[in-house]
């Protein structure tokens, strides 16, 4: 191998790289993310037949699923959801919930305070931020044109 010039390595290069599986990654992704949303889909349904109205049951539903998912998160199945689905199990409200409990059980050996609770703030921090922020633009945009 030292002795190869720049196109044998190349070539070597080549063929040990492996091959890419966009097809299979994107389908997974679908698939994964398609059945959260069922699964979101289901719950909502279930929460109107219990004759919740349409807050309670939007609501209702963010809530179920951002709790599941950070159970999952907690027993672990959900990290295997994510090596099998990729991005599909980031995009839904479950992946966010994924991401707020995951740095939180990496550092529990830290504690409950400056463990668990300061790093569930990692991620929901700039969130909860750019959420008041937005909200309180808006909110003074909104009285100002509401005056005009």
């Amino acid at each position: 191998m030292e002795n190869m010039n720049k196109k044998e390595y190349q070539r070597y290069a080549e063929q040990r790289v492996p091959k890419p599986t966009f097809l299979k990654n994107n389908t997974m992704a679908f698939v994964v993310g398609g059945v959260i949303c069922v699964l979101g889909q289901f719950i909502r349904n279930w929460l109107v037949e219990n004759g919740l109205d349409d807050k309670a049951v939007a609501a209702g539903t963010a809530i179920i699923l951002v709790f599941l998912g950070a159970l999952l998160t907690g027993l672990g199945v959900y990290d295997k959801i994510g090596k099998v689905g990729g991005a599909g199990s980031l995009v839904p409200i479950t992946g966010f919930s994924n991401a707020v409990v995951s740095p939180a059980m990496e550092f529990k050996t830290e504690g409950l305070i400056f463990g668990v609770a300061a790093k569930m703030f990692v991620i929901a921090g700039p969130v909860l931020v750019y959420g008041v922020g937005g909200s309180i633009i808006v909110g003074i945009l909104h009285l100002l044109l509401k005056k005009g």
